[in-house]
């Protein structure tokens, strides 16, 4: 999966997160494609909180360990 992301709280404030087979993850900066669309999402983190409304998968809350602030507009792709 790849997920290309815009917004407050990432290393850049474009960037694409490609998810390998082998489970690790590369970041890259700005938009790689190919893009195949799966699904937009919306993702607040504050503190150890994050929400997720995802057009694909729905609302998400979920808490997390570390303590963060991001606010991030993003596409799921294949």
């Amino acid at each position: 999966m790849k997920y290309i992301e815009c917004g407050i709280g990432n290393s850049w404030f474009v960037r694409t997160e490609t998810e390998l087979e082998d489970g690790t993850e590369k970041e890259e900066r700005g938009v790689k494609g190919p893009i195949k669309f799966k699904s937009v999402y919306l993702r607040i983190w504050i503190r150890k909180t994050v929400i997720v409304l995802d057009s694909a998968e729905g609302y998400k809350r979920i808490k997390k360990n570390r303590t963060e602030f991001k606010w991030i507009l993003g596409i799921v792709s294949l």
